[in-house]
């Protein structure tokens, strides 16, 4: 049986600022979480999976982008309240510049076809993303046939039954609790 991998120890400030601003400057979309996890538990080693997932968690069910509640999260937990600061000022950056050149740019040709098409190819790049990370973190996270029934029960709620995010979410939520609820093994 191998270990768990350590985690290390805590960056500098510059470091903590450094690695947020390449994460927000290179990745697309929703897609930042598959960098976030790549860039923290692979090659940083600043949380491993476990923590990774918690804090998302937390970031998806708080207002706001998760990247920037990520980098909150993160920030926070490895340097304090400074480290969140430098961490959010590091993810936020690179999107501030390019957003304001953006529609700078839109605002000259937005309706122009190459302009829209560069726009599909980065929502499809999004996508992906997002898949890569599902697939890898639900790996890790769900362990048995009823958790991915939720996954799948969920999705397909939204998705086909219309049925709004936060109702599918709530009720997904409650029944897997109601599910993994500890049970009494003891015999009467």
């Amino acid at each position: 049986m191998s270990a768990a991998p350590q985690v290390a120890a805590p960056p500098s400030l510059g470091k903590l600022f450094w690695v947020f601003l390449v994460m927000g400057a290179t990745s697309l979309g929703g897609g930042v979480v598959a960098y976030l996890r790549t860039g923290l538990v692979i090659r940083q080693r600043w949380l491993d999976d476990v923590t990774f997932v918690e804090l998302l968690s937390i970031s998806q069910t708080l207002p706001g982008l998760n990247a920037t509640n990520m980098s909150i999260l993160v920030g926070d937990r490895l340097r304090g309240g400074m480290g969140a600061l430098v961490a959010t000022l590091g993810m936020c950056l690179p999107g501030a510049v390019l957003m304001t050149g953006a529609a700078f740019a839109y605002g000259i040709g937005g309706d122009d076809p190459w302009s829209k098409a560069f726009l599909h190819g980065i929502a499809a790049g999004a996508v992906g993303l997002i898949l890569v990370v599902m697939v890898q973190l639900g790996a890790k996270v769900l362990k048995t046939p009823a958790d991915y029934l939720f996954v799948a029960a969920t999705a397909a709620a939204v998705a086909f039954f219309k049925v709004s995010v936060p109702v599918a979410l709530l009720v997904a939520g409650a029944v897997a609790i109601w599910w993994h609820r500890p049970r009494d093994k003891t015999p009467r």
